[in-house]
This record gives structure tokens, sequence and C-alpha cells, in this order.
């Protein structure tokens, strides 16, 4: 049986006026053949709310700085199993919406990890990013980016997690709904980057 590793994360859909969505491209150390492409954000700190990591990570990956006020409420959660170095991980991920009309990618604060894994960014097209044969999480970004952009929607707050004596995480309340939509768990892969 896989033991998950519990991880709470804040991911920033960046769009710009055109509507191109900024994403990280990088690998996991552990299979450096596995690239793919993801949004900004990453783990938070314990004690940290969900903005303040947000906002943390973009200023980290991207320069953008921004305060926790300014990336109001997040639009988005989901719940991801995915390994990572070698660690199996259960992320609860809340996505926060931010426009900008243009913005210069710096990364010169990206951590050791980052540096370690993050090879390069683009601003993608929404249309390219659904035709697209690269690999990128969260697996429906197209149509999350499609819901977000028409009417932020009200987002249900995550299920409670338990964990058992032996590790392993279970989820208190099941989720509904399609894949990787508000309020829904899902399998299809993820980041700590």
């Amino acid at each position: 049986m896989t033991v998950y590793t519990p991880r709470r994360a804040a991911r920033v859909l960046l769009v710009d006026a055109a509507d191109r969505v900024l994403l990280l491209v990088g690998h996991d150390p552990a299979r450096p053949d596995h690239q793919y492409w993801f949004t900004p954000g990453g783990g938070l700190e314990p004690g940290e709310s969900p903005a303040a990591g947000a906002a943390r990570e973009l200023a980290e990956e991207t320069g953008l700085l921004l305060t926790p006020a300014e990336l109001g409420e997040p639009v988005s959660w989901e719940r991801v199993r995915f390994p990572f170095d070698g660690v199996h991980y259960e992320q609860d991920q809340q996505f926060f919406l931010v426009r900008v009309a243009e913005w210069e990618v710096d990364t010169a604060g990206f951590d050791d990890v980052e540096r370690g894994c993050i090879t390069g960014h683009r601003w993608w097209p929404l249309d390219e990013l659904a035709s697209t044969a690269e690999r990128y999480y969260p697996a429906d970004l197209p149509a999350l980016l499609r819901r977000v952009l028409a009417a932020p929607p009200e987002v249900p707050a995550p299920p409670a997690r338990a964990t058992d004596p032996a590790g392993s995480v279970s989820t208190a309340e099941a989720a509904s709904g399609p894949a990787g939509s508000a309020g829904v768990g899902s399998t299809a892969g993820g980041t700590p980057c």
C-alpha cells in the first residue's frame, strides 16, 4: 500500500491581457525525463495561509510582488496524488486568479528545489494549451481557465482530512463532480515546485 504524505499548497493562475496563462516547465528530480508544465505555486509553510503562500511562491517564481489581500479569494481547489523525488504526496491545493496587463518573469527568487527542477517558462494561449501534446498540470487546466475567466465561481471549502496511525491519508468527506473542478479530488498529478 502506498503511503501518501499530506501537503497543502497554493497555486496562481497568472493570466495576461491576451488571456495567456503563465506556466513553468520542469521535471521530477527522480524522473528527469518526466517533463511537465505547471502554474506558479507550491507548498505552504507551517502556519501559512493559502493566500500568503501563493503570494510568496508567486514572488519567488516570477518576481511579481502581491500581498495576500491583493490575491483575493481562491477560485478553485483540488486534491491530487503524485510522486516527486521519491516521495508520494496527497496535496490539497487552492488556485488564485491574478490578471496582469503583461509581466516579464524574473526567476532570481528561485529556491534550491526550484533551481533544480524548473527549466523555463512560457505564456500559453488557451487554445494552444488545450491542443498541445505537452504534459501539464492540472490536467483540466484549459477547462479550469475557461470557467474562472468567464466568471470566478464560489468555491466550497476543501474537505477535512484524517491521518491514520500508519500514516496513510484518507479523505474525511467525499468530493463530487468532474475531475479538477472546484471541490473535487483528482489523481491526475501535481508538482511540489
